[in-house]
């Protein structure tokens, strides 16, 4: 684009970057509120308080953002993990980070939006992917030098991420039953492997709370 023709927001530098990181926290706010049907230039810039064409300045299209909105939530998922990984009790942390990453409500828009778009499918395939690798060197790791019973590192990982999974969509729904008692047989097991949770050594990552990802 030449830069005759670049909007007035566009200019270079610090002022730049947060342009469109304020877009990026914008179109998160509107799929979390109204759904990702819902994200247009339009919207994007009345709630971001820029020109509304430097969505296409700055991704090329509505794509590309979304795409961009993924990533963005993906790798701050994965440091998360990376952390877990550090820990003194990678299997706690682990069960902890999955648990915050799983943003259900965000999650959920991402993968109704890839059954429409190819590109955002692949991404989320792609991450998917990175994410199962990293999670089962995290697990095999720490069940080096222990006896999992029956457990093997992938059916461990398994286990963490489909529970976790699956409790935050029900919740997103208000059903609560079985909880509690399917969270308590996860623990019980971490418990036996690694001891008492250590709450002041997790990397950082909080029990709960939101994260990103669609993993």
């Amino acid at each position: 684009m030449e830069e005759s023709r670049r909007p007035a927001d566009a200019e270079a530098g610090s002022g730049s970057l947060s342009s469109r990181s304020a877009l990026l926290d914008a179109a998160q706010q509107i799929m979390l509120e109204d759904g990702y049907a819902a994200v247009s230039s339009r919207r994007l810039g009345a709630r971001a308080g820029v020109n509304p064409a430097l969505v296409y300045y700055y991704f090329g299209n509505m794509d590309s953002l979304f795409v961009a909105l993924f990533r963005r939530g993906s790798e701050r998922s994965y440091q998360r993990l990376l952390e877990a990984a550090e820990s003194e009790q990678p299997l706690w942390a682990l069960w902890d980070a999955i648990h915050h990453q799983s943003r259900t409500a965000l999650t959920m828009e991402f993968v109704s939006l890839a059954t429409h778009r190819p590109s955002i499918r692949s991404e989320i395939a792609q991450s998917s992917k990175r994410f199962r690798e990293l999670q089962l060197e995290i697990v095999s790791g720490a069940l080096r030098d222990r006896d999992p019973g029956p457990w093997t590192p992938l059916t461990l990982v398994m286990l963490m991420s489909s529970v976790s999974r699956f409790l935050r969509i029900e919740e997103a729904f208000d059903i609560d039953a079985g909880h509690s008692e399917i969270t308590a047989v996860v623990e019980e097991f971490l418990e036996q492997v690694e001891g008492p949770r250590n709450t002041g050594d997790h990397g950082g990552v909080p029990r709960g709370g939101a994260g990103s990802s669609a993993q």
